[in-house]
């Protein structure tokens, strides 16, 4: 039981933050009523007017219960509650009732109609305030004191309570406003990431299709056996691309973290992109240097994607001219060359477009704090490099 105790004290405002308004707006209404008939707190209330004070009956009682009570749906009704309980003060107040505790409801009222009433708010705001001068209007002609300075501060009190309410209002709007963008954001930065893996696997694999049912095509008449090798190529073309798509739709569908990461492509793969490369025309080159180390699969993926559209490139671009791949497996970082000879490339332009597939990839590496270029070669042709720096994840 000891033991226990301190869980309990811990446990009590997690318990209480859990409860929904309903009831917290309850327990306020209750407590607040309770301690209005508390004979010493009596003291701590509003008084206006300085009027003799008539002894309480029934209907003090009344009016007591409601500047308290109201407080029970001051979160779904603020308005009415405000409206309810600052009639029982007014009339407490020009009744001339003694001071109670209970008055207090009132500010908490203003309070809360400040910071939750999202409708008619200038119109209520307005009503409180011709409420009070009526209210001041009475006070005086029943004899009070009071000056009209006096009955002023009162509603700059009011005015203040109001404008903290308010306050909150704007803080609590502004920050949803800032959820809302932070998720909007999210959401355009999965698309985007969704859109460049769709276009690194659709448009490498595709491109490669293409390119092999062409070369399939004018070999059926000179060469079968080799068109058979390139519909073979086609057909394995397909089915990798079949494979990442998959994968693809198991990210979107979070079928699971570790099925996810046996079935992302890595620069192990690499390899297979040379040799498909090949099957459709584009002699290629694979140079590796270094030992390869265990990195995260991010950076083997980017690693993978720099080298797929480079040599995507290639084929579209330089088709049938030779392309090299250098790979270079430091401690730190991982350095990858893709370069493709040509003076004066037939098939389309030295250096590829920069669309989508290039700005992506530099999106990728930059995200992991590396380097992407692309650019045409002195000697003619192009050349895509990538820096991707990493920690050893041995």
């Amino acid at each position: 039981m000891i033991a226990s105790a301190p869980l309990a004290v811990r446990s009590w405002p997690v318990w209480w933050r859990a409860q929904q308004a309903s009831v917290k707006d309850g327990a306020l209404a209750a407590t607040l009523t309770a301690l209005a008939f508390v004979p010493t707190l009596s003291v701590i209330g509003a008084q206006l007017g300085d009027l003799p004070r008539r002894p309480v009956d029934a209907l003090a009682v009344v009016l007591t219960v409601a500047q308290s009570a109201p407080l029970a749906l001051r979160s779904r009704h603020p308005a009415a509650c405000l409206a309810v309980i600052g009639a029982a003060f007014a009339v407490h107040q020009a009744l001339c009732y003694p001071q109670t505790f209970a008055s207090i409801g009132f500010y908490l009222a203003l309070f809360t109609a400040g910071a939750q009433q999202s409708r008619h708010r200038r119109t209520l705001a307005a009503a409180v305030s011709a409420g009070c001068a009526a209210l001041a209007v009475v006070l005086s002609q029943l004899g009070s004191p009071n000056r009209i300075s006096d009955f002023l501060a009162f509603y700059l009190v009011l005015v203040v309570i109001w404008m903290a309410g308010a306050g909150v209002r704007r803080r609590r709007a502004e920050e949803a406003e800032r959820r809302r963008l932070g998720a909007l954001a999210a959401g355009a930065a999965e698309r985007a990431r969704i859109a460049r893996e769709l276009h690194d696997v659709v448009t490498h694999h595709v491109t490669a299709i293409v390119v092999q049912a062409d070369a399939a095509q004018f070999l059926v008449g000179t060469a079968p056996e080799r068109a058979g090798q390139g519909l073979a190529a086609i057909s394995d073309t397909g089915r990798q691309a079949l494979t990442e798509l998959r994968y693809l739709l198991g990210v979107l569908e979070a079928t699971g973290d570790a099925a996810l990461t046996n079935r992302t492509p890595a620069l192990g793969s690499v390899a297979d992109l040379v040799e498909q490369a090949r099957m459709s025309g584009q002699p290629v080159e694979l140079t590796e240097h270094g030992e390869r180390l265990p990195r995260p699969i991010d950076v083997e993926l980017a690693a993978y994607r720099v080298v797929q559209e480079a040599l995507t490139n290639a084929v579209k671009h330089a088709t049938g001219r030779p392309t090299r791949v250098t790979v270079h497996h430091r401690a730190g970082h991982i350095d990858i060359e893709v370069t493709t000879d040509g003076s004066a490339l037939a098939e389309g332009p030295a250096v590829p477009s920069g669309g989508r597939g290039l700005d992506g990839l530099r999106q990728r590496v930059h995200m992991l704090n590396g380097e992407l270029t692309a650019a045409a070669r002195p000697e003619g042709g192009f050349s895509v490099r990538a820096l991707i720096p990493f920690r050893s994840t041995a």
